[in-house]
């Protein structure tokens, strides 16, 4: 899952977008999403739970493309909502330096983008999908693996890859080697695509990962936890124009009911339906949320 696209690659989007119709002009509720997996999986719950619960028409604007585009659609009121990341609003959005406080990072870009952009931040779904490192399961279980930590001592002997951004991030390659101590025999820069594969065959001993990622359970990876907590948290939520909310204040309770329902491990099972099960992204959010109770 790639959710941190460059900015001329956004920017680009964003210029060519086609103009879109909000629900400012009628009762039509505009959901957007980014384009990847577990953002669409996430837009298309929203969509569901606001027609099933709000009798509420729902146009899907699924898949639109990067941080930049779907930011600037809300902007601009072509769509009403989407799911954003807290780390992914604090760095690219609103400028600001890393931080690591989830609670911190969640009040500041709730206040600023309320203040700034008149947009509301809902309640968090509950998974932070944020980078790690990850490794085979075998490894893990072998060397006694849990934590970034643990990992340090067999790091001089080991190769690490990983996609280029990971290389060129401010929360990337460098601070966190220098933050932990890190120092590998080897280090492969890689496509993103490439890279679970390749650790997984042994080409590359650990590597980056999203901690949601659908591949993680593919190809049987284990996590190795932040314990230094050095990664900016990036946890998932709705954003939606306040406007929308005046005229259709039911939808924030609605909305709310997918507040801490979602936990790392079950966001990572439904990319996995998704990705590698072959199942429509419209299937795995009806039945995510007819598991939970919250449709019929």
């Amino acid at each position: 899952m790639f959710k941190r696209k460059l900015a001329a690659a956004c920017l680009a989007a964003v210029l060519t977008l086609p103009v879109l119709t909000g629900c400012s002009g009628g009762e039509k509720i505009v959901v957007g999403s980014k384009d990847f997996t577990e953002n669409q999986i996430l837009a298309e719950m929203m969509a569901q739970l606001i027609e099933k619960k709000n009798n509420l028409p729902v146009e899907r604007k699924i898949n639109m493309g990067g941080t930049l585009v779907c930011f600037e659609a809300i902007q601009k009121g072509q769509i009403d909502l989407y799911p954003e990341y807290t780390g992914t609003s604090l760095m690219e959005e609103l400028k600001l330096p890393l931080d690591s406080d989830s609670e911190r990072v969640y009040q500041t870009v709730s206040e600023q983008f309320k203040s700034k952009y008149h947009i509301k931040w809902l309640k968090p779904f509950g998974f932070n999908n944020t980078y790690a490192l990850a490794v085979p399961a075998e490894t893990a279980q072998k060397n006694n693996l849990e934590t970034i930590s643990d990992f340090i001592p067999f790091s001089k002997n080991a190769t690490f890859g990983a996609e280029q951004e990971f290389f060129n991030r401010a929360d990337g390659y460098d601070g966190m080697t220098k933050a932990y101590g890190l120092s590998f025999k080897n280090v492969v820069k890689m496509g993103i695509s490439l890279k679970y594969q390749a650790v997984r065959q042994g080409k590359i001993n650990v590597t980056d990962a999203f901690t949601t990622d659908g591949q993680l359970k593919a190809l049987n990876l284990k996590v190795l936890t932040d314990d230094k907590h050095y990664f900016p948290p990036y946890h998932g939520a709705p954003i939606v124009r306040e406007e929308t909310l005046k005229k259709h204040p039911e939808i924030e309770e609605t909305l709310n009911a997918l507040g801490g329902a979602i936990d790392d491990a079950t966001m990572q099972d439904l990319n996995y339906r998704a990705d590698s099960k072959g199942q429509s992204i419209e299937k795995v959010a009806s039945d995510f949320l007819k598991e939970k109770g919250l449709i019929e």
